[in-house]
């Protein structure tokens, strides 16, 4: 059976980069292109919505070719069944919030677009506020309408090009579980393009890396995140420590490699030579004052404090045992150990925190 989405092009730019996506979407859940800015993401939705015309390759949705370089079919954007959510909202300034959201309706009778846009407005939670134009609405309210707006014709595919970023940090936390809510209510095939870790664990069902405009890595958002398929990749998604290492041998079923000086015991993935990367998130890294009176910890290691960054509740603990090493800890659990730098602490890492990538060699 044809997937629902089938995406394989190419494109390239002006300044000569280019941009290769291939990918299929079976499901209506969230998809979401993560990546940094340049990598391509805005590319493919601007492809998906008929708003580039690749030259090479094809896109097919639902059976239908939306486009094909090698024939020359392409189905313009305002016949594809597609709803948009811009980056800025593109809401007009013009019209109030109704307007707005009935702008996207011009073939039904009036009675019908009143009782169409009256119930997106409750459902969006802005009904009282249809008179408000989108200056006169808060942030979260205007990211609303434009999702509204991107919905009120059921579109049978939603594309969100960063669709909290137009908002502040507190906003965005509360809005963002909002969303999520919204979408799975929708259950419809949904890409969305970030370059925000946190928003990508959040809203996606499975997330699709880009970098250097091609897609890296493809999988459910945990395992791409604790699993990252290279250095390169492990270091674009916040991985805390990604280390040089040296493949040493065998013990306890486990790998034994050598980071500087260090040993540390960590899962084999299989295919490795004598050199790779050990990638340790900093989640996965506990700090102790002293050794406890028992630990099942494969990886007890002496370290010193060279440096603390607080960020939104949580302190990076920066950390030399041999090899830099990051441990993320809350702002109570830091108060706790009251770190400062200087001090010496025993990091306790699991070896199953540990995940190795190949290196050159």
């Amino acid at each position: 059976m044809a997937p629902l989405l089938s995406v394989d092009f190419e494109q390239r730019h002006p300044d000569g980069a280019r941009i290769a996506a291939t990918f299929e979407v079976d499901d209506p859940g969230v998809t979401v292109l993560f990546g940094p800015s340049g990598s391509g993401k805005s590319t493919v939705l601007r492809v998906l919505a008929g708003l580039e015309r690749p030259e090479r390759g094809s896109v097919r949705f639902g059976g239908n070719t939306w486009s094909d370089a090698s024939s020359g079919a392409f189905l313009p954007p305002h016949r594809r069944p597609v709803g948009m959510l811009f980056q800025d909202y593109a809401l007009f300034p013009h019209l109030d919030a109704a307007g707005n959201l009935g702008f996207g309706l011009p073939e039904e009778s009036s009675s019908v677009r009143r009782d169409h846009v009256a119930g997106m407005l409750r459902w969006l939670g802005l009904d009282g506020l249809e008179r408000r134009r989108p200056h006169q609405l808060s942030g979260g309210e205007q990211q609303r309408l434009a999702l509204g707006r991107a919905l009120i014709r059921k579109p049978a595919l939603l594309l969100l090009d960063e669709p909290l970023s137009a908002l502040d940090r507190p906003t965005q936390e509360k809005l963002r579980g909002e969303l999520r809510t919204r979408l799975r209510e929708l259950y419809i095939p949904t890409i969305l393009v970030t370059h925000d870790r946190n928003e990508a664990l959040a809203l996606g069902d499975r997330i699709l890396v880009m970098l250097d405009g091609r897609i890296r890595q493809d999988g459910a958002p945990a395992e791409v995140f604790s699993r990252p398929a290279d250095a390169e990749l492990a270091r674009l998604m916040g991985t805390g420590t990604v280390a040089k290492v040296r493949v040493i041998g065998h013990e306890h079923g486990l790998l034994k490699v050598k980071a500087g000086e260090t040993e540390l015991l960590a899962p084999d993935p299989g295919g490795l030579g004598t050199h790779a990367y050990a990638c340790i998130r900093g989640e996965g890294v506990a700090l102790e004052l002293e050794a406890p009176a028992q630990a099942a910890t494969r990886n007890r290691l002496p370290a010193r404090v060279v440096g603390l960054d607080v960020q939104d509740g949580l302190v990076r603990v920066h950390l030399d045992c041999g090899f830099p090493l990051e441990a993320l800890l809350t702002a109570w659990a830091c108060e706790d150990l009251a770190l400062k730098t200087g001090d010496s602490v025993l990091a306790l890492v699991k070896a199953t925190a540990i995940h190795l990538v190949p290196a050159p060699e």
